[in-house]
């Protein structure tokens, strides 16, 4: 045990990615931090983990969350993996400074893992300090939960901690540590770090890992790595869907940033639309647009086959079905991509049932708010409430150049079905239609303040981003987009 760090009794650890071969991870206990203070904890989130915590002793969980105090049973790790990163491969990345302090089974019967951020270095930290600044803790926190909120597959925010000592990046910033919750954390990265080194058996073991945990229903199939793969391949293709429907950009779509589980991970530079274009890029090291809007979904195509090149030696069947079926899957991902993207705009446009012209609606619709600047959550939410009956110049307002907007509206109400009500259809439409998201100029604004040790904002923010779909007039302000000098046209990176 390392000096410093102590034990007890929080948690029931139940860990099996500790119990796979040393080469899977590096063992190594946090690194202690000066003076750690609790910013937030998330009590409801921990009652979902059957976590022994009480949230009123802050100093305790400030200790616990910061890796100064290890509950008994944490198996502390490193996690190796690969990946690619703006389209150039890196055979060994892994977790720099996170470290995974082992599994717990929750009250759903659900294995989630819970990983600190920013604990210290790692051997694969590759010169860095291990540890993370405020802000990227903070805009972490705020996105992951609203994720959550807006119903979308997310790693969850379990606690942040301000670790009272300094990092250093471009600037003097103040330290903290990220408490995160995850289905599990291994990514496609995962996979390519052992198809790199050409072994085998790793990538056997890691399949059947996964496939154990996310996939059990696998377990007994015929060519279960083809099937493990058009599993991924699936959850993925809805991922993204979503994502888009809400005008999310996740910035950073590198392989080690996208898991096998199907869910979000790593908020860097990610951002929300404010206005729609579909080439908008937020990242300050995206530079060549890589991973605009727009492009995402082909990336994850792109992602997918570096996966299936991993996987293809484990396929049945010989090397040339083994190709067919892994361009055949591939392929799949595009259709199914396509299918979960016009069921999401469906409902964003309230449309029952399907129709041959609705994606050239749905696109047309697209189009008049690229050309007119429209903001891309105020415009869909107001379209909710005009197929409820508000007046149309609400919408219409939100458009720089109107041109053609009232001759789409027309061909709109053509295509809405009457076997609902306007308030009905109104309903329905706001239940995926955010009135809130987490905006860029809000986030920066919270992280501000709280460098100056005020977290007020960034409290409120959070409390109002955990019921996104609501009307409340005191988050009214929150759900404007950014005046021109509020606008923040580029995100960072945490490391």
């Amino acid at each position: 045990m390392s000096s410093g760090i102590k034990r007890e009794t929080t948690m029931a650890f139940d860990n099996h990615y500790a119990r796979l071969p040393d080469r899977f991870h590096a063992s190594l206990l946090p690194t202690p931090v000066k003076a750690p203070r609790l910013i937030r904890y998330n009590g409801r989130l921990a009652e979902e983990l059957g976590l022994d915590l009480d949230p009123a002793d802050q100093g305790r969980l400030a200790e616990i969350f910061s890796g100064n105090r290890l509950p008994e049973g944490a198996e502390p790790l490193a996690m190796a993996y690969a990946g690619h990163q703006f389209g150039n491969f890196v055979p060994q990345l892994g977790d720099g400074r996170a470290l995974l302090l082992g599994e717990v089974v929750d009250r759903h019967g659900q294995r989630r893992d819970i990983q600190l951020k920013g604990a210290g270095p790692t051997p694969f930290s590759r010169n860095g300090d291990g540890r993370a600044a405020l802000g990227p803790v903070l805009r972490e926190y705020i996105v992951s939960e609203a994720m959550y909120a807006l119903g979308v597959p997310t790693t969850r925010a379990l606690a942040a901690v301000a670790s009272g000592e300094p990092v250093i990046r471009e600037t003097v910033l103040p330290g903290a540590v990220f408490a995160r919750v995850a289905s599990s954390h291994i990514r496609v990265g995962t996979f390519q770090f052992f198809a790199a080194r050409g072994d085998e058996e790793g990538l056997w073991l890691l399949s059947d890992h996964v496939i154990e945990r996310h996939y059990p229903d696998l377990k007994t199939v015929e060519n279960r790595a083809l099937a493990l793969f058009k599993a991924i391949s699936a959850r993925q293709a809805a991922l993204i869907a979503r994502w888009l429907s809400l005008g999310f950009i996740h910035g950073v779509m590198n392989t080690d940033n996208m898991t096998v589980s199907g869910e979000t991970i790593d908020f860097g530079p990610c951002a929300f639309l404010d206005e729609y274009d579909p080439r908008k890029v937020f990242s300050s090291i995206d530079r060549q647009g890589r991973y605009a809007y727009a492009n995402q979904p082909g990336i994850g195509q792109w992602n997918l086959a570096r996966l299936v090149e991993c996987l293809l030696p484990l396929f049945e069947g010989g090397e040339e079905q083994a190709v067919e079926d892994a361009n055949a899957a591939l392929k799949a991902f595009g259709e199914t991509f396509q299918s979960h993207w016009l069921t999401n705009f469906r409902a964003k446009l309230g449309l029952q049932g399907e129709e041959a012209d609705d994606p050239a609606l749905i696109n047309d619709f697209l189009s008049l708010m690229h050309q007119g600047e429209a903001d891309f959550t105020l415009t869909f939410r107001a379209l909710s409430k005009l197929a409820g009956g508000a007046d149309v110049q609400t919408l219409i307002a939100l458009f720089s150049n109107p041109a053609g907007l009232s001759d789409w509206i027309t061909r709109w109400r053509g295509r809405l079905y009457q076997d609902h009500t306007g308030a009905e259809r109104q309903k329905a439409m706001e239940a995926v239609n955010p009135a809130l998201i987490p905006r860029n100029h809000r986030i920066e604004e919270a992280i501000a303040a709280a460098i100056y040790d005020d977290f007020s904002f960034f409290h409120r923010l959070v409390d109002a981003l955990a019921r996104p779909y609501e009307d409340n007039p005191d988050h009214a302000d929150l759900a404007l987009p950014p005046k021109p000098d509020e606008r923040v046209l580029r995100t960072f990176c945490g490391t």
